[in-house]
């Protein structure tokens, strides 16, 4: 692993996600596969803390701007994205490398579909 691949990855990321607004998983993993050759379970768990790390960060810097919040919304929805992590790391656990590279590309297909039907549909 060269830190220097890492960091310029990590750049690129941080740019795209800042220009875009999206990142997370989406990208975080895609990179680390084919850019910095990290096996695909390897990638999954070392994309969720970047997300993690990105995330704390975002919110220190935005602190002042969570005045407002819908806790009976936010609340909720974490609860259940924690419990479906469990479930999706336990499902993870019986698939092959290949078969989440797989799934992973099927579902960035789908959502990629998904937007475009949206763009066009908003025209």
């Amino acid at each position: 692993m060269r830190p220097g691949r890492a960091a310029g990855a990590g750049a690129g990321l941080g740019a795209l996600t800042g220009l875009l607004g999206v990142g997370g998983g989406f990208l975080v993993v895609p990179a680390l596969v084919a850019v910095l050759a990290f096996e695909m379970r390897a990638a999954t768990g070392t994309s969720l803390l970047v997300i993690a790390a990105n995330s704390l960060a975002a919110l220190a810097t935005r602190g002042s701007t969570t005045t407002g919040l819908d806790w009976g919304v936010i609340a909720p929805f974490t609860g259940a994205a924690v419990l479906g992590a469990w479930d999706g790391k336990r499902l993870a656990s019986r698939l092959s490398g290949s078969r989440l590279r797989q799934a992973f590309a099927v579902v960035l297909l789908a959502v990629a579909a998904g937007m475009l039907v949206d763009v066009v549909v908003r025209r």
